[in-house]
């Protein structure tokens, strides 16, 4: 291995980012910074037609929120720039022409009809899909004269009928037979580089030492590794990690829930929480834990005990690991972090008193799993939002039921003293007068008080309300 590594993750800015993105960044940065290396972000964006500044925005902002920092790339200058593919095109050009005056390349005039008719036969035979060559023996006369019908060619690298080999550190050794591969396109008709041409390139201008990616990049860097040979490069280091799959096991797309970085932010995820998750996945660490901070992540990672089979997204998993870790933030984080969500949720924070804002998210802290739960776990607490569930009604829908809530409401009428002794006492009065005891007793208090069956504690609940919002909910309970 290179005394210091270099890894890259290389993006499109076609889309928000998806979270196996996410993880695989997660991956190259985790390596880099075991080893005390550089992790290089670059900008693929030579799909003029889907990628846009909006989402290239978005992607740096939801790696900065991941606190996944890199060293080189957009914002942080460095030697081996521009980082963004659109700005690398006279690199891509160079390289086109040295491959065109070592015949290791040539134009293809097929149409996009033509070769969907070429690969529907080929299907229809049996046969596995690939470009036949029907351009690569064309003589100067047949080039010029598809071109005079205004065919503007694309251009197709000469694949070798040699076997590609290469080993890798996640599946070992790795095979792909060139006789199955056909030739492929390296520019596209318009002048832009395809992938594998570009991302060749980059990694070797770029000293990339190690490719850390996705199990659906195999077959790309079999045709990568003959376009280095070509070009006269090392190949880097391959790592092909599996992919993040849904529960049906088929990979995780929309059809599964959220699947981007920017939705599980919008839920009220933690970074730390959706960061730790997604390192999880796929067990490439060496003990059990499943709650580790970032350092510790970083420590224990090792690309040699990643799994090779999937890894199954469960999203109940994320929840009980984000409210692990929104238990253990500090008051006065959680209350910043919240902010935005309590303002979504349509209150007014600001506008409420501080001590008794921190005093309701304290009390509601356990019941959360995401931020932005926080409306409907604090509603409870405001007069003008309380609302009877049916199960509450269905609780408070009995002889016994009524007569500990007008025992409770009884003694509420002329109690006077500190809240948590007025609950007591209140309690108190209702079990010996109804001589109901246990979960018979408390429910229907619950049910009356917060209009729900399920909650915190309802002493603490009943600090925050006060003795005048609890007597005119009992009130309502049983006009």
């Amino acid at each position: 291995m290179a005394d210091r590594p270099r890894v890259r993750f290389a993006p499109s800015p076609t889309g928000e980012l998806h979270v196996g993105n996410a993880r695989t960044a997660l991956f190259n940065w985790m390596f880099a910074r075991h080893h005390g290396g550089s992790l290089v972000l670059r900008i693929e964006d030579t799909d003029e037609s889907r990628s846009a500044l909006s989402y290239q925005v978005n992607l740096l902002d939801d790696l900065k929120w991941l606190g996944l920092d890199w060293d080189e790339g957009p914002e942080k200058d460095g030697a081996y720039g521009p980082y963004k593919q659109s700005e690398r095109l006279d690199l891509y050009a160079d390289h086109l022409k040295k491959l065109i005056d070592a015949d290791l390349v040539y134009p293809c005039y097929c149409t996009g009809e033509e070769l969907e008719e070429e690969r529907q036969a080929l299907i229809l035979s049996k046969r596995m899909p690939r470009y036949m060559g029907k351009c690569r023996n064309l003589n100067t006369g047949e080039r010029d004269a598809l071109a005079a019908q205004g065919r503007k060619p694309s251009w197709r690298f000469k694949v070798p009928r040699k076997t590609v080999e290469f080993s890798d550190l996640v599946r070992g050794l790795i095979r792909f037979e060139g006789e199955s591969i056909g030739d492929f396109i390296i520019v596209r008709s318009n002048g832009m580089p395809a992938y594998n041409f570009a991302v060749v390139i980059d990694d070797h201008l770029m000293a990339i030492t190690h490719v850390i990616r996705g199990e659906d990049h195999l077959s790309n860097t079999a045709l990568q590794i003959m376009l280095y040979r070509a070009l006269g490069f090392e190949p880097p280091v391959f790592a092909h990690h599996c992919l993040i799959l849904g529960r049906d096991h088929a990979k995780l797309s929309k059809r599964h829930g959220s699947v981007s970085v920017g939705e599980f932010r919008r839920k009220g995820y933690l970074p730390e929480a959706l960061l730790n998750y997604l390192g999880l996945l796929g067990s490439s660490f060496a003990d059990a834990r499943e709650v580790m901070s970032q350092s510790e992540m970083v420590e224990a990672f090792s690309l040699e005990r990643a799994s090779k089979s999937g890894a199954v997204f469960d999203e109940e998993k994320l929840r009980w690991l984000n409210s692990v870790y929104i238990r253990s933030l500090t008051a006065d984080d959680l209350m910043n972090r919240l902010w935005p969500f309590l303002r979504r949720a349509g209150y007014q924070p600001e506008e409420l008193d501080p001590w008794w804002l921190k005093q309701v998210v304290e009390t509601v802290r356990d019941e959360l799993t995401a931020l932005a739960d926080i409306g409907e776990h604090i509603a409870l607490f405001f007069d003008s939002r309380y609302r009877m569930t049916s199960e509450a009604k269905q609780v408070l829908d009995s002889a016994s039921a009524r007569k500990v809530v007008l025992a409770f409401g009884e003694y509420l009428d002329t109690a006077a003293g500190l809240p948590l002794e007025i609950y007591a006492a209140a309690i108190k009065h209702a079990r010996e007068r109804s001589g109901i005891k246990g979960r018979d007793l408390f429910m229907p208090v619950r049910a009356a008080l917060t209009g729900k069956v399920k909650g915190p504690e309802l002493e603490k609940v009943f600090a925050i309300l006060g003795k005048e919002s609890a007597v005119k909910r009992l009130k309502q309970a049983y006009p």
